[in-house]
């Protein structure tokens, strides 16, 4: 996933000082408005709201939306200043905002060792799924053999890692600063991780690119989750559901059953048998289930901006209803009660590209339909099971 910043983060730096809007027309804002009118039929100015704002206009563009913006960002970035466009109450509208996004260098050692401390992590993961297929019988940590958890740490560090790239190449081709991938350890957890993130230094232009870069990272970890899985599947034993002990199940997302029931030819679990997953399926699984975490749609999460990006401000209308199918979920199946509270205080506030008027092209459109598929195949609603013995 990626979060994108505002015009409160610390990356946000004014190049040069901005003179203080009076209703005499200063030198700026002569020059703001001969720049508007370049590209806008202006109805009326809207008084300025928060200091921050430099001046409003609203009133029709006279070129397309992108071209617009095009052509009158040399004049905003050399007053030092930025601007949004978006479209409401039938006119189109430009805020013009003070300051400019300034991103410095970062240092990239606290990456690399999040991605060391991430590996460590996820070596304990591994190890021990592969004692518990062993059988080996571990009185501490220090029984764990770590090398033994590579396949699941290498997995992981894979699909994670293809996802958050595919978030940073997508920026970067858009020329958008962004940081480098940060993983997250969490060990002695079930996964080993929380995932990782990227940030974006500066807003994104207009709504094709936080299109590209938000369904980007979804897409490029797929592509390594699904032969993971299907590896890991086919080198895992199908075998008897042990009765006398209690167990702990993976769930089945529609994807994941069909899966199981190409490589094994039956669903699963059928009552009696079950698939005993590896270190590689356990992987793959992962890879799943943090897919369709990440693609559901809404706040700053990868869906909530692929779904921002296909309707714009509509998007809105679906946070109550979604949030009340987790909290269903979360009823039926406690995992789900963090996330909904997460979703709860964070889905509400969606990424707003600098102009916001600009369609998605029908290319772009059929992917994200497709992305909200990739979502109901990949999401599990009863993730984690724990059986009891009878």
């Amino acid at each position: 996933m990626f979060n994108e910043t505002t015009t409160n983060s610390s990356e946000y730096q004014a190049s040069r000082p901005t003179p203080p809007l009076t209703r005499t027309e200063s030198p700026l804002i002569t020059n703001l408005n001969q720049a508007v009118q370049g590209v806008m039929l202006i109805h009326h100015t809207v008084p300025a709201a928060v200091p921050q704002i430099v001046a409003q206009y609203a009133g029709q563009l006279t070129l397309p939306s992108a071209e617009a913006y095009d052509k009158l960002e040399p004049t905003l970035e050399q007053l030092g200043v930025h601007a949004y466009f978006d479209h409401h109450e039938d006119r189109d509208h430009i805020t013009i905002i003070k300051g400019r996004f300034n991103p410095k260098p970062r240092p990239w050692w606290p990456n690399a060792l999040l991605l060391v401390l991430t590996l460590l992590s996820l070596l304990l993961v591994g190890a021990s799924i592969q004692a518990g297929i062993d059988d080996q019988e571990l009185n501490s940590l220090a029984d764990l053999q770590l090398w033994k958890g590579l396949p699941y740490a290498l997995s992981m560090i894979l699909i994670l890692g293809a996802h958050e790239l595919g978030h940073y190449f997508a920026a970067r081709h858009h020329k958008v600063s962004v940081t480098l991938p940060y993983f997250i350890p969490m060990p002695l957890t079930l996964f080993g991780t929380l995932g990782a993130f990227i940030q974006l230094r500066e807003p994104m232009r207009n709504r094709r690119q936080l299109f590209d870069v938000g369904v980007a990272g979804p897409l490029a970890g797929l592509f390594f989750a699904i032969p993971i899985l299907f590896i890991g599947l086919a080198t895992s034993n199908v075998e008897t559901i042990p009765t006398n002990i209690d167990t702990m199940r993976e769930g089945n997302s529609l994807f994941y059953a069909a899966a199981k029931y190409t490589i094994f030819g039956q669903l699963l679990p059928d009552g009696n048998e079950d698939v005993f997953i590896n270190q590689l399926a356990q992987a793959g699984w992962t890879g799943l289930f943090i897919t369709a975490l990440n693609l559901i749609p809404l706040g700053q999460l990868d869906g909530g901006h692929v779904l921002y990006s296909l309707f714009g401000n509509r998007a809105r209308k679906l946070y109550w209803p979604l949030l009340g199918v987790f909290a269903v979920l979360a009823i039926l199946n406690s995992a789900w009660i963090l996330w909904t509270v997460l979703l709860f205080f964070f889905g509400r506030v969606h990424a707003k590209p600098l102009e916001d008027i600009t369609p998605l092209d029908s290319r772009r459109r059929l992917i994200g339909y497709l992305a909200l598929i990739i979502l109901v195949l990949t999401f599990t609603p009863n993730p984690i099971q724990i059986v009891s013995a009878q």
